[in-house]
């Protein structure tokens, strides 16, 4: 093993240091350096030492796409502008008019507004199932369908998904499981090592850790559609800068300890909430009255930092509510060290107003940062004492 580059057999954290981070051959530099280039001098026509121009290939972009490929346990990491332009290249290298998608009924609102106004137009059908329940995923399936796809635990709703279960059900019907592991990171869950096909990430939330960065990931161990990926990731060229990849490689490194902490303490506030006089329902994977809690203890480390909750008193209540807190700042997105709050209905998930997967007005979601747990059961006290 040459020295700074870990084996298979090394552990998670190791990996997430070292893993496609030598030291670098020309200084010593135990950081990957940011290779502020666009092209590389070329020795003979064709000849060069690996890279040509950084929309291809670029050597920091690299050091992440092959770190986060051994942290998922696959063969292929490639890196995106964005976590939607990762989900864009992807349909594009792997579906064409007439093909059809199951659909989780949870997911992202922009990965529902992409599937259901961009992709629709060109031919692309799609089917919503509650794929906590196998059965009506198989049901949903066609002889045109081609992909499912699956985030868990979903966005906003918490739900956890039997990962071995939809890779069945995609295997028996020559289709292809893609999982959105964004709210999990491989820390926590590896969907490859279930049985899926892809794995996806916005790279913007738990791996970059610090909400400083957009930039999305996928790793699969599929050739065809890692050769379909490299080339579109090529032609279309939505691909990070270096400056973006080295921040994610930085947030990796301390993903391990992170994920730690946000678990115990969105724990913490998870068994709180559940107890609290104003709040109807709470939706968190580490609650054993979660309906898929023996799923998330099978497939998952920890249930992880994210947690929703319906408040009593509906949409006024949650749009006070989430305007009174002061140590979790009232933002979209999720991920990072800071504890985060939002209104879905109104703010990340608008855009599914009207549709069949529409955000109950009194959900709340929370991405419960690594502050003091203590300050953040204070915050929401007196938040509550508003309301």
């Amino acid at each position: 093993m040459s020295h700074g580059q870990p084996n298979e057999t090394s552990g998670f954290e190791t990996r997430a240091i070292h893993a496609g981070q030598p030291p670098d051959p020309a200084t010593g530099s135990v950081i990957t350096p940011v290779y502020l280039t666009s092209t590389y001098v070329q020795e003979q026509v064709g000849i060069t030492k690996g890279y040509e121009y950084s929309r291809t290939g670029n050597p920091t972009r690299t050091a992440l796409e092959e770190c986060i490929a051994s942290l998922e346990g696959g063969k292929h990491g490639l890196a995106f502008a964005s976590g939607m332009a990762a989900i864009t290249t992807l349909l594009l290298a792997a579906l064409k008019p007439g093909d059809h998608v199951v659909l989780a009924d949870d997911v992202y609102g922009g990965t529902y507004r992409l599937f259901n106004r961009t992709f629709k137009e060109y031919g692309v059908e799609f089917t919503l199932a509650d794929m906590t329940h196998p059965d009506e995923v198989e049901a949903a399936v066609t002889p045109a369908t081609r992909m499912l796809w699956a985030e868990t635990p979903t966005n906003p709703l918490l739900k956890v998904l039997d990962i071995a279960a939809l890779a069945r059900i995609a295997d028996a019907h020559n289709a292809r499981l893609v999982v959105d592991n964004t709210f999990a990171s491989p820390y926590l869950q590896r969907p490859l090592e279930l049985g899926a096909n892809v794995v996806l990430h916005s790279a913007t939330k738990y791996l970059g850790g610090h909400s400083d960065v957009v930039l999305g990931l996928i790793v699969t161990s599929d050739e065809l559609i890692r050769g379909k990926l490299a080339f579109n990731q090529n032609s279309i060229g939505a691909v990070p800068g270096p400056l973006d990849s080295y921040l994610v490689l930085r947030g990796i490194k301390t993903l391990a300890v992170r994920m730690r902490e946000h678990s115990a303490n969105a724990q913490r506030l998870a068994e709180y909430l559940e107890t609290h006089p104003k709040v109807v329902r709470v939706y968190y994977p580490g609650l054993p009255s979660h309906p898929q809690y023996e799923v998330a203890k099978k497939q998952m480390s920890m249930p992880g930092g994210m947690l929703s909750f319906d408040i009593a008193g509906g949409e006024e209540a949650a749009l006070k509510f989430v305007s009174c807190t002061r140590v979790f700042a009232l933002a979209e997105s999720l991920g990072g060290v800071e504890s985060l709050i939002e209104h879905p209905g109104a703010m990340t998930h608008a855009s599914l107003a009207g549709s069949p997967i529409e955000i109950g007005p009194a959900l709340i979601r929370l991405s419960v940062g690594i502050e003091s747990a203590d300050d953040l059961l204070a915050d929401l006290d007196q938040a509550f004492a508003q309301v």
